[in-house]
């Protein structure tokens, strides 16, 4: 379906949310209301997916993510499906708060645990929850000593911004490979701290030049909005894309500047196992909500 109505024929990723539900309720997090939503996939529905996207557009990678995935009771069971049955690259994206049992169990399956943080210590907790940046270190060390790579992603916000090299410097000690740098966009709960929003573009400026100055050896990636990057055409322009994010209820949508917003064209019927081409005068592809693109320091 998604062919027919456009010219994408591959789409690299699949970015699964498993469900809305999280231990957490972050102040910045896009689902905002829909945290306490009971839409999730079932296991069958989630393979039934990865499945699909794997065939039909040679999708050779999944990122699962939620709400929060190590809350999804058939976690497992979908991450042994894509990785033994499908052969995909799995990634797994996380808050990190006390996920060392179920880590364990399915740590041979995954390529990549990227957890979030948005800070150092009490600013991480501050926007996150008390407690849970010890536990995100916990978890990064765990899943060192189980042979995971490591990966991280803040939001850049104004609580945070004046430290973000001293997390990156302090990530890199703990070996993990990268951390992405996410601009905060006004959806789901930042639309209710508009106190966390950065209005001084100069900001971002300083940022960049500090991270060129810090030598760091850890990886750092920046979106378009962060880096300068110019932002690429709308996704229906080109025969490949890098992803499409699937959330609990099965929208789909291309773009991350997209994504909470409720703009998608394409649907995952769940229970029929179909995509479905489910127009607006408000989907990304009548609005030509171009792409993120990354960029390194």
């Amino acid at each position: 379906m998604i062919t027919e109505r456009t010219s994408i024929h591959t789409i690299r990723r699949l970015y699964l949310q498993l469900l809305y539900r999280c231990n957490f309720t972050c102040k910045h997090c896009f689902h905002g209301e829909r945290l306490q939503h009971a839409d999730t996939f079932t296991a069958a529905q989630a393979c039934n997916l990865l499945g699909r996207m794997h065939r039909e557009y040679a999708t050779e990678a999944v990122v699962l993510l939620g709400g929060e995935p190590f809350v999804y009771k058939e976690l497992p069971r979908v991450v042994r499906y894509a990785k033994h049955t499908l052969g995909l690259s799995v990634e797994i994206c996380t808050n990190g708060y006390r996920i060392g049992p179920r880590l364990r169990e399915i740590a041979p399956c995954i390529d990549l645990l990227r957890i979030s943080l948005e800070g150092a210590g009490a600013t991480n907790d501050r926007i996150r929850r008390d407690g849970s940046y010890s536990a995100a270190i916990e978890s990064i060390e765990l899943a060192r000593n189980l042979g995971v790579a490591t990966g991280a992603t803040l939001t850049v916000n104004r609580y945070n911004i004046d430290e973000v090299v001293e997390l990156a410097q302090r990530l890199q000690t703990l070996g993990v490979s990268q951390l992405k740098l996410h601009q905060l966009r006004a959806v789901g709960n930042a639309a209710q701290h508009p106190d966390m929003l950065i209005t001084d573009d100069t900001a971002y400026t300083d940022l960049r030049y500090r991270l060129s100055q810090a030598r760091l050896e850890i990886e750092v990636i920046l979106d378009d909005d962060l880096s300068e990057a110019p932002a690429c055409s709308p996704a229906t322009g080109t025969e490949t894309i890098d992803r499409i994010e699937a959330d609990p209820r099965g929208a789909l949508t291309m773009s991350c500047k997209a994504v909470g917003r409720d703009s998608h064209a394409f649907w995952y019927d769940k229970d029929r196992d179909r995509i479905e081409y489910r127009p607006s005068a408000h989907d990304e592809i009548a609005l030509g909500i171009p792409d993120v693109v990354y960029g390194r320091v």
